[in-house]
């Protein structure tokens, strides 16, 4: 028995053998481990079984190698025969390969020695006429010339296509660069102000140095290519930057010549150029409000001259003194209208002027001031007027024509740019149209004025009238406009406050917190207006009931507000009356009766509606001019009615309806239907 399982273990540890040898790696496990599985001592006569068949594999091997030993001696032998011929094989490849580049090397040369001889027929091709008979008969016949003859056009357009492009970098990157460009000039305008000082004090001492001009500040002349700084931003002190480099310029310039084609160069940066300063010259929106938007502003006129005098300085007519001229007079003009577009107003605190305690001037400081400067303006016309040699009348009439410019153009121009200022407020707008009133009639004061200082009666007949007046109207009609636009604003503002919880059962018995934070705003608002005429305050109350009125009508009629409470209806009816409380507690004196409580009938008559449930009143008398409910439309008693229906199994107002009570589910339904027909019979 033993000596059976001893035979079967042998076996079975052959087979075992056989599948390790003949298995992949991956999946020997399984294989060793059913060794460990069988008998107790198996492990150990596998082991003996397995070092057997490693000395029979390696007896094997050993067999293998003594037969092919004298082979592998022989391989050898033959490779070291083999090394000395490789060697000269690679000592050829190597001779070849410099017989290869010397007769390169001669090609090459003699390739530049034609080339050379070629070079005054490339030059001459690249000229104004382009004529490729300037080449030397000695070339002419070389087959790379008349390919030359054949693309030199094309190149000469691509040659100016990319010196153009590299200008207009250049001319973007100075645009950038203006303002630094500025405030480095002047920087140095003002160390060589004080440099000039020391002199001057020095040679007073009997000493005296003669100064270097540098863009730098350092003691050298331009550089060739561009224009030097110190760099004082946040890089280290000391630094050198290279800001505008002029080299694309000068490269265009040149390219552009030698092609006979300079003045489409000069003409194509000349007007660049001239863009580019109407859009320095243009201030931006905000440049009044801080000193340095005027810093920034002025550093970029500097840079932008700055610029064109090194231009005019290191090019041979690129441009001329009398375009820069040109350019500095169209600067210096816009410059001004600028400042008093900017300054005339900007000081003033919009405030009545304070008197001796209790009188107080209605107007604000600006008034007198404006009205003080149209009357140096009138005066320096004046004596600019003298110098012409014309006559009394003459004078008095260039004085009158003056004056109607500046009120019609410059301030007229100041007046409307204020109105519309972000800054400009509710206060500050009713001050402004106050101001407005006592400047026109300001107006007859100073045809006075002008009649006092040329001596000319106002009864001549060919005497100017001062319809520069014109201007204040116009600008008090845009601030009562810019008013009404504002203070709806605000209402807006107010309303997008709003939080109805559309779905209340009931309401809690108070009106809602952001109608009456509004309320309080129009009451604080019209207490100001009490300066303004009547007309113009009574026009803005009521615009500003009308409006706040469709906007509650709106939200109530809001199709993105799909459902609506009997509760929030009641809700919105407390808010509503409230308005009506500020309308009849007279906001604005001169109302006439209930005119402004007007402003919310539509409101008023449909929540009333809504509230006593009266519909067979609206549809009994609806058409008729005494109707109770005459301004509630049918399609909007329908759209709330519809919104009102949807919810009808939540709480809203069909809760209030016992279950049982199908007469008044009837006739609601029976309602809806009579407004549906009402609607389509007014569309058809």
């Amino acid at each position: 028995m033993a000596e059976n399982e001893t035979l079967e273990c042998i076996t079975e540890h052959e087979r075992i053998l056989q599948e390790i040898e003949s298995t992949d790696t991956a999946c020997v496990g399984p294989t060793l481990r059913s060794v460990y599985d069988d008998q107790p001592n198996a492990h150990k006569r596998f082991m003996e079984k397995l070092d057997a068949r490693i000395r029979n594999h390696d007896r094997e091997i050993e067999k293998m190698c003594n037969f092919h030993h004298q082979g592998f001696v022989d391989a050898i032998t033959e490779l070291l025969k083999v090394r000395a011929d490789a060697e000269k094989l690679m000592v050829t490849a190597q001779t070849e390969e410099v017989i290869r580049c010397r007769i390169q090397q001669r090609n090459m040369a003699t390739t530049v020695e034609k080339l050379q001889l070629c070079i005054p027929g490339s030059i001459a091709g690249l000229g104004p006429l382009g004529l490729f008979c300037c080449v030397p008969c000695r070339v002419s016949h070389y087959r790379f010339c008349q390919i030359m003859a054949e693309n030199l056009p094309r190149l000469r357009e691509e040659i100016k296509e990319i010196s153009m492009s590299d200008l207009k970098d250049f001319l973007e990157s100075i645009r950038k660069h203006s303002d630094r460009v500025g405030e480095t000039a002047m920087r140095q305008a003002q160390q060589h102000r004080t440099f000039n000082s020391a002199v001057a004090k020095q040679a007073s001492m009997g000493h005296y140095t003669k100064p270097v001009y540098s863009l730098n500040g350092q003691a050298h002349t331009h550089p060739h290519n561009g224009l030097m700084i110190d760099d004082t931003g946040e890089e280290e002190e000391g630094d050198e930057e290279d800001l505008v480099d002029f080299s694309p310029v000068y490269r265009c310039l040149h390219i552009y010549t030698v092609l006979g084609d300079r003045e489409t160069f000069e003409n194509y940066y000349r007007k660049q150029r001239k863009k580019q300063a109407r859009l320095v010259l243009q201030p931006q929106a905000n440049m009044h409000e801080t000193v340095e938007g005027y810093r920034r502003y002025f550093n970029q006129i500097v840079g932008f001259f700055v610029v064109e005098d090194h231009i005019l300085h290191a090019t041979r007519g690129l441009v001329t003194r009398a375009f820069t001229d040109e350019l500095w007079n169209m600067a210096l003009s816009k410059i001004i209208a600028v400042l008093r577009t900017l300054s005339i107003f900007e000081l003033d605190n919009y405030s009545p002027i304070p008197q001796d305690f209790p009188k107080k001037l209605p107007m604000s400081q600006s008034v007198p001031q404006i009205y003080t400067q149209v009357k140096e303006f009138i005066y320096a016309s004046l004596k600019f007027s003298e110098s012409l040699h014309r006559s009394s009348t003459e004078i008095d009439d260039m004085l009158r024509k003056s004056t109607n410019l500046l009120l019609t153009r410059t301030l007229s121009g100041c007046l409307q740019n204020l109105i519309k200022k972000p800054h400009i407020g509710l206060t500050e707008l009713v001050q402004i149209i106050i101001n407005t009133t006592h400047l026109e009639q300001a107006c007859r004061y100073l045809e006075e004025f002008i009649t006092n200082i040329t001596n000319v009666s106002p009864e001549t007949v060919h005497t100017t009238r001062l319809y520069g007046l014109s201007t204040f109207k116009d600008a008090r009609h845009a601030a009562e406009g810019e008013i009404y636009t504002k203070l709806n604003q605000k209402i807006d503002e107010f309303i997008q406050l709003a939080d109805y919880e559309w779905g209340m059962a009931e309401s809690d018995g108070r009106a809602s917190g952001y109608l009456m934070d509004l309320i309080n705003f129009l009451r604080s608002t019209f207490q100001v207006f009490t300066h303004l005429p009547g007309k113009v305050a009574q026009t803005a109350c009521m615009s500003a009931c009308k409006h706040l009125s469709t906007s509650l009508m709106q939200m109530l009629l809001d199709t993105e507000l799909k459902q609506i409470s009997m509760g929030a209806i009641q809700q919105f009816n407390l808010d509503v009356i409230q308005c009506e409380l500020f309308a009849s507690s007279e906001p604005v004196p001169g109302f006439q009766g209930d005119t402004l409580q007007l402003a919310f009938i539509d409101l008023r008559q449909l929540l009333d509606l809504f509230m006593v449930w009266d519909w067979s009143t609206y549809l009994a008398d609806y058409g008729q001019p005494t109707s109770k409910y005459l301004r509630v439309n049918p399609a909007t008693a329908l759209a709330l009615l519809e919104k009102m229906k949807d919810t009808s199994k939540k709480n809203n107002i069909f809760s209030q309806f016992r279950k049982n009570d199908r007469d008044k589910q009837k006739l609601i339904e029976t309602v809806v239907k009579q407004l549906r027909s009402l609607v389509n019979g007014m569309s058809s």
